[in-house]
């Protein structure tokens, strides 16, 4: 399920007639609970979104914090966590979250376009780009952390972060 930026263009006439058109669910913070166990414990009072030095947290829906890997990446650094008296974090999760980058169709190499942008700022060199434009770019699973890294930098906007 992708989790970043909504793309209504895929949304199918079938589903949207039969009303079964759902929003992906936000990207909440590192170690964040799980999203019924985070709306319910998250008071939305904003003190992770004040904390986060890169500024990678903004308010989604109801005022609850989502990540958006758009404005830059997130460094794990646990400000979130630690800024939170609600308890809608736990700070024992190994790996903060499950989320990976995906590269979709709009790759520039997979169009003929050298392009590396992604590749570059990646900081677990999980991103490979074929040389000379000859194909998309391809994440190594194991190696992404889920950053956002690379969204924000692709100009395509062909990168997106899921579950």
């Amino acid at each position: 399920m992708a989790v970043s930026t909504p793309d209504h263009s895929r949304l199918s006439r079938r589903a949207l007639l039969r009303g079964s058109f759902r929003e992906p669910s936000p990207l909440r913070p590192p170690w964040a609970l799980d999203e019924s166990r985070f709306t319910d414990a998250c008071t939305g009072c904003g003190d992770c979104i004040a904390a986060c030095p890169e500024q990678v947290l903004v308010r989604a829906g109801g005022g609850l914090p989502r990540f958006d890997p758009r404005r830059s990446e997130c460094t794990f650094c646990g400000d979130c966590v630690a800024a939170c008296e609600a308890g809608a974090f736990d700070p024992g999760l190994s790996p903060p979250w499950r989320v990976r980058a995906s590269v979709g169709d709009g790759c520039l190499p997979a169009n003929g376009v050298v392009c590396s942008s992604c590749r570059e700022v990646c900081p677990e060199s999980a991103i490979r780009v074929p040389p000379g434009a000859r194909g998309a770019a391809t994440v190594d699973a194991d190696r992404c952390t889920g950053c956002g890294a690379c969204v924000g930098i692709c100009p395509a906007g062909a990168i997106a972060l899921s579950h």
